[in-house]
């Protein structure tokens, strides 16, 4: 009597069915947060648009009001540095009375009531190249330690940066595929893939992969996960993992810059702008009346430093400035 096969168990249906209810599930979870990268990204862009645009609206209302006064700083400060020159490279003075007016001159310029200037004064060569030396060699172990960092961290960027622009590359020509307007006859669609083109090619130029998904899913109809093969499920997986990876590196990005929009100087000064219009308080108003008082004051620093060139003025041995009515 013949024996009985024995039925194999290596890929019964149960097993079939459980292995596609994790990898839908797996491809759910990936898809789930894929959506939420494309949501967060493109709420994050828009943050940052509308910020660098009050950024530039905020300066463009101050330049209009504002220019005319800085104006007159600058005017004001260029005068008052004119005459520090003219004072000490036209009088013959003293040692202490020179010194007296170089230690005005710099507080003036430390304090920031007029700009910063280099002062030109005699060094003793013989005490710099007694530290040269030793500069020199500390500088050169920093640099190099510094340039062996620099380098390692540049090539691991280089390599992440080689990844991400290769899966975007990929993404935008397979889309290029489907939108090329010589896939289609008619004009009316020939028009309307010309426009996808415009759209496809202005987010590959700027690395934008949210954007490249967001126009596909725009004008693609989504595919059936539930239709899918276990071969398909699988592919599916991977293409999620690796868009979600360089989504999230964008998703990171933006908030970097935003963050370093919101650290620079108009920056700073939107939040401030903000602060002080919930105050019921007119910031641009008290900019001006700042600027007008920096001006009445730089006014009278001005005219003190032209009496003495004058001589109407002289400065006496404490460096206190004394009225010279004689």
């Amino acid at each position: 009597m013949p024996r009985k096969k024995q039925p194999s168990h290596t890929s019964t249906p149960s097993s079939i069915t459980l292995a596609l209810s994790e990898q839908r599930l797996r491809a759910d979870a990936l898809d789930k947060e894929h959506q939420w990268l494309l949501k967060q990204i493109k709420k994050k862009r828009t943050e940052l648009q509308n910020f660098v645009e009050q950024m530039r609206s905020v300066a463009t209302q101050i330049f209009h009001r504002i220019a005319p006064e800085f104006q007159k700083v600058t005017e004001i400060d260029r005068e008052i540095h004119a005459l520090f020159n003219e004072i000490l490279t036209t009088r013959k003075l003293g040692q202490k009375t020179k010194q007296d007016i170089l230690a005005l001159y710099r507080s003036l310029q430390f304090s920031g009531l007029i700009s910063a200037k280099p002062i030109e004064e005699e060094t003793d060569p013989e005490l710099d190249q007694l530290f040269e030396p030793e500069e020199q060699e500390n500088n050169f172990y920093q640099n190099s330690t510094s340039s062996d960092r620099q380098s390692h961290n540049h090539l691991e960027q280089q390599t992440t940066k080689t990844e991400e622009s290769r899966k975007i590359r990929q993404t935008f020509l397979r889309l290029a595929e489907i939108f090329h307007p010589d896939k289609v006859t008619d004009s009316e669609s020939q028009m309307r893939h010309t426009e996808i083109m415009k759209e496809l090619n202005r987010a590959y130029q700027e690395n934008d992969l949210a954007k490249l998904l967001e126009i596909e899913k725009q004008h693609l109809a989504g595919e059936d996960i539930d239709s899918f093969s276990e071969d398909d499920l699988t592919r599916q997986c991977q293409i999620l993992e690796q868009q979600n990876f360089v989504l999230k590196k964008q998703y990171e990005n933006l908030k970097q810059e935003l963050r370093l929009a919101k650290n620079t100087p108009e920056g700073a000064l939107v939040s401030e702008y903000r602060q002080a219009t919930k105050l019921g308080i007119n910031p641009l108003e008290q900019m001006l009346a700042q600027t007008e008082k920096e001006i009445e004051f730089m006014v009278e620093i001005r005219n003190f430093v032209k009496d003495f060139r004058d001589k109407k003025m002289t400065i006496v041995y404490n460096s206190s400035i004394s009225s010279d009515h004689g």
